[in-house]
């Protein structure tokens, strides 16, 4: 989709700042923490395997966290997250490598790399256990193609969540031999949130894959939908943050939003 007029104003932006970030000298060389087994002990604990997001501030969020990255990752393994997002993407969501690799020093789950990788060279950034690949803006003039990039990912010994939106996208990201495939519920086109997508897509899913439900998730009623739906696990990320109520050094909050998700099932 590139930067056409179906992608708001605020993705392109995002997607323009991408474009020009590099990556880093040499080639990153990782040992992953295994996803799936991180999912498989949270179900033998009864809990939803929840990878809970640290997210400082993003465009579709209202204010912004200060607390310390590491202890807020803490606290979500302590209330039960069974991985660790964190946004990698300075301009906008005030991520950075330095935040990721503080957080993976301090958890002993998975943590995803979440960011807008458009070329090779940005998978070296900064080592994680698993990278996010965006199916929307890959296979167009000015970025590497899905195939070669999910190739050179698993190289460097990622695991790669491929993030999908529609069932176009999804047969792509099997077409590429995706393995954990992620279903994000807002349209980045018009950054309009519908959990119904996330139902309507998983339904043309193979069985063979992990699926995970993304965006818009709020509630244990949410996160029983999804679940409902096919999703083997869910990425939250402002519901647990909660940006607008929570004041700066406090992470309990982060601890009771992360276990009111994940022990939503029965």
């Amino acid at each position: 989709m590139g930067d056409s007029e179906e992608i708001a104003p605020e993705v392109r932006s995002i997607l323009s700042a991408a474009r020009e970030r590099g990556g880093a000298e040499g080639q990153v060389d990782v040992e992953a923490r295994s996803l799936a087994a991180a999912f498989e002990a949270a179900e033998r604990d009864g809990r939803v395997p929840i990878i809970a997001e640290v997210k400082p501030t993003s465009p579709t969020t209202d204010g912004e966290r200060t607390d310390d990255p590491a202890a807020l990752a803490e606290g979500m393994v302590e209330g039960g997250a069974a991985a660790i997002s964190v946004l990698t993407e300075p301009e906008h969501f005030g991520g950075s490598a330095e935040t990721l690799e503080a957080v993976r020093s301090a958890v002993d789950v998975p943590v995803l790399r979440k960011d807008f990788v458009l070329h090779e060279d940005q998978l070296d950034v900064v080592q994680a256990d698993l990278i996010l690949l965006i199916v929307r803006f890959l296979d167009e003039p000015g970025t590497d193609d899905l195939d070669d990039l999910l190739e050179a990912a698993r190289e460097r010994g990622f695991q790669v969540l491929v993030e999908t939106h529609t069932a176009e996208e999804l047969e792509r990201a099997v077409d590429a031999g995706a393995e954990i495939i992620g279903v994000n519920n807002r349209d980045l086109g018009k950054l309009a949130v519908d959990l119904g997508t996330f139902e309507r897509v998983a339904a043309e899913a193979p069985d063979n894959v992990t699926l995970i439900a993304e965006s818009g998730i709020e509630s244990p009623e949410d996160v029983r939908r999804m679940r409902d739906g096919g999703a083997d696990g869910l990425l939250v990320g402002s519901a647990i943050m909660d940006h607008e109520s929570s004041a700066a050094g406090e992470t309990a909050d982060v601890t009771a939003n992360t276990r009111r998700l994940t022990e939503t099932d029965e």
